[in-house]
C-alpha cells in the first residue's frame, strides 16, 4: 500500500535556478568548508535552487494542472536581475547562501506563482518567502559546523545574474536512503513582458 501511495504522489516545489557560472563562484567559496566539514550533507550543486513556492506532496495527476498557467504566467513577466550573497544557517541545521539583487521583483514573482497555484485548487503550506540557497545540512556533523561553516560565507558577494527560467521541481525527498535530489518537471523562459 505504502509504494502505492509514493507511486501516485510527488513532492513539489516552484523555483528559480542560478546559472551554472553563479554556481560555480559559490561552490569555489564553499571549498574549504567542504574539505573542512566533510560529514555535513552537502546539496549537490546542480540541485541549488530558490524556493518560489513549495507545494509537498500532490498527487501525480495535480502536476498537470499547474503546467499552462505557469507557461503563461512566465510568458509575461521579466527575468529576474539576482546575485548570491553571504551565508547563514537555520536552527544551527541547514546552511544557506543569501540572495540580493531584485527581492522587490523576485517577491512579486512569488506572490504570483502562489495565487497561480491557488487558482489551480492546489492547497499548500504558504510560508512567507525568505530568498535564500539551501547548501547543506548539519547532517552527522556537529551543527556548530554549520555555524561555521555560515560564517566563513558573510563575505561573499557573488557576480550578478539574471533568473530566466521559471522551474516546476519534483523531488524525491523522503523516498530512501542517499541524498535529496531533484528534477525539473518542466520548465518555462520568461517573455519578457511587463
Amino acid at each position: 500500500m505504502n509504494e502505492e501511495i509514493q507511486a501516485a504522489t510527488l513532492r513539489v516545489f516552484i523555483a528559480l535556478a542560478p546559472p551554472d557560472e553563479a554556481k560555480d563562484e559559490l561552490a569555489r567559496e564553499l571549498r574549504p568548508a567542504y574539505d573542512a566539514y566533510p560529514r555535513m550533507r552537502w546539496n549537490r550543486i546542480e540541485d541549488w535552487h530558490i524556493t518560489l513556492a513549495f507545494l509537498g506532496e500532490l498527487p501525480v495527476a495535480a502536476v498537470p494542472l499547474l503546467r499552462t498557467p505557469l507557461a503563461d504566467l512566465a510568458a509575461t513577466r521579466r527575468t529576474v536581475d539576482l546575485a548570491l550573497r553571504g551565508g547563514g544557517h537555520f536552527d544551527e541545521r541547514v546552511l544557506w547562501s543569501g540572495i540580493d539583487g531584485d527581492l522587490e521583483g523576485l517577491h512579486l514573482l512569488a506572490t504570483d506563482v502562489r495565487d497561480v497555484v491557488k487558482e489551480c485548487g492546489i492547497a499548500f503550506e504558504g510560508r512567507p518567502l525568505r530568498p535564500h540557497l539551501t547548501l547543506a545540512r548539519s547532517g552527522r556533523e556537529d551543527p556548530s559546523c554549520v555555524v561555521k561553516a555560515a560564517a566563513g560565507l558573510a563575505e561573499f558577494t557573488g557576480r550578478p545574474w539574471q533568473a530566466e527560467r521559471l522551474h516546476l521541481v519534483g523531488s524525491n525527498f523522503g523516498r530512501g536512503p542517499g541524498p535529496i535530489r531533484y528534477r525539473d518537471i518542466e520548465a518555462w523562459k520568461f517573455g519578457g513582458g511587463a
